[in-house]
């Protein structure tokens, strides 16, 4: 029995409880703000500075990926600049620009072997995509779900925490929350506001996943110990439905919120995003991925429903390099995509930690994320981030990947350090995905070959080739969207 269905079963809310909900009902939206002031007497005088972001509004992506470039102190003291353009430019553009950019690249490559090819846009229209074969060298890899073993990640927690540079956040009490339409079936993306009493800013937010769920972890986003506030009251909204419910802390049911109209059912939208670690180690990871792109995109456009699908790429090095991250903006257009793959070279890095934080900024912040949609991305690496740059953390950014309702699928490469593990598994834990690992027939060994072997502090996993399991687990999470 999954956690979601444990906690359901057991469902059953106290009348006081019952009778506040009613009293607070679901209502209409419009002639509200939203959130709607939660007017209960404060528990104390503190306040929360939540996460700040935009929530996913886009309509589609039905154009050539726009790319921009953020260059590392490197590339910008030879004179490169951050660039934003169309990832393919129409025959007959400027051929002076061309001309200038690539001596510009040529100036750099020539005076720094870390220097790699930019996201230049070709002067020709998208090819089409086309059959490649398979990589002699087949990658495995492991899957864990530390939301359905919960009680094991925090004991992974306890025996790791000490011995890990990381920013953590203590989830260690965790509600989750179910929101139902008037029908009773599970509503997706509906956003989710929690507020403390007394103060109508919320402390939090989130949305919905594809099964009408989220986890809620109140020490995780209150101050201090957060022990301060008992009661917090939670807003849903979507589409013009609003309904409330309060949280009592120590409660061992659900949090339920039925919404006062059915939702509709559309064609699913997919926006999926690649984000890849593109240091010098990760030639062998970066290979396997353009290798097997197309034939995953296939198997993905053909599953239940077909998914309108848009692709997105964030790709990062470390501040000593020629680029700090280089992002290929959300397109449907698949050659468009995998021509903006296939120019991404593993070079530079040095160091064990890369510039992940501001990558996963990048991608949560910066990208054009449809409204209405399943929101992926599959984070590729090997490295934790520096925690030593100032500027964004991991921590605040997985808090906003929950605000917008994407979830985080980190995959350690050969060579994560206890460190990366430790930050990848809260990335994929707080924002309800998966923590996937490379596999060896020797564990310990990454030239050993494929195999099931990890030296991940993980216990039972299952194991697949690393393409079929990034289609499995895009397939696991459009299958709960409701069909009719």
């Amino acid at each position: 029995m999954t956690p979601f269905a444990h906690f359901v079963r057991r469902l059953r809310v106290p009348a006081a409880l019952s009778a506040l909900a009613l009293a607070l009902g679901a209502q209409a939206l419009s002639p509200q703000p939203w959130p709607p002031s939660w007017n209960d007497t404060p528990a104390d005088g503190t306040d929360f500075s939540p996460v700040r972001f935009t929530a996913p509004q886009a309509a589609d992506c039905h154009r050539l990926p726009a790319v921009r470039e953020v260059p590392g102190p490197q590339a910008e003291s030879q004179g490169r600049l951050r660039r934003e353009a169309p990832m393919l430019e129409p025959a007959g553009a400027s051929r002076a620009r061309e001309s200038a950019a690539a001596a510009d690249e040529a100036r750099a490559v020539s005076k720094s072997a870390a220097a790699a090819p930019a996201f230049a846009p070709p002067p020709s229209p998208a090819p089409k995509p086309r059959p490649q074969q398979e990589p002699a060298v087949t990658v495995t890899a492991g899957v864990v779900d530390d939301n359905a073993d919960f009680g094991e990640y925090l004991a992974y927690r306890q025996r790791r925490a000490q011995g890990v540079t990381v920013r953590d956040r203590d989830v260690s009490e965790r509600y989750p929350l179910e929101v139902v339409d008037a029908d009773g079936r599970p509503v997706h993306d509906a956003e989710v506001a929690v507020q403390r009493p007394g103060v109508a800013e919320p402390v939090a937010w989130a949305r919905t996943d594809t099964a009408g769920r989220v986890w809620l972890h109140p020490r995780a986003f209150l101050p201090g110990d957060g022990n301060a506030d008992r009661v917090l009251g939670i807003a849903v909204r979507k589409q013009g439905a609003m309904g409330r419910a309060t949280l009592t802390r120590g409660q061992a049911h659900a949090v339920q919120v039925r919404l006062d109209r059915a939702a509709p059912v559309a064609r699913p939208r997919l926006d999926l995003v690649f984000l890849v670690d593109a240091t010098g180690s990760m030639g062998d990871e970066i290979a396997k991925l353009k290798s097997s792109m197309l034939a995953m995109s296939q198997q993905i456009g053909k599953l239940p429903g077909q998914p309108d699908i848009c692709y997105g790429l964030v790709a990062y090095r470390d501040k000593g390099d020629a680029f700090l991250t280089r992002t290929a903006d959300f397109t449907d257009n698949l050659g468009a995509f995998q021509s903006a793959l296939g120019r991404v070279q593993a070079g530079g890095g040095g160091d064990t930690p890369e510039a992940l934080n501001e990558a996963l900024a990048e991608t949560v912040h910066g990208l054009a994320w449809r409204r209405d949609a399943v929101r992926l991305v599959v984070l590729v690496a090997d490295a934790p981030p520096h925690l030593d740059y100032g500027g964004p953390q991991y921590d605040r950014d997985m808090q906003a990947a929950l605000a917008k309702g994407i979830k985080l699928f980190p995959v350690g490469a050969s060579g994560l350090d206890p460190s990366g593990e430790y930050v990848f598994r809260q990335l994929a834990q707080y924002t309800a995905g998966r923590f996937v690992f490379l596999t060896y027939r020797d564990g310990a060994d990454p030239s050993s070959g494929p195999g099931s072997e990890t030296v991940h502090d993980v216990r039972q996993y299952s194991v697949q080739t690393l393409d079929r399991l990034v289609v499995r687990l895009v397939r696991e999470e459009l299958a709960k969207l409701r069909r009719t």
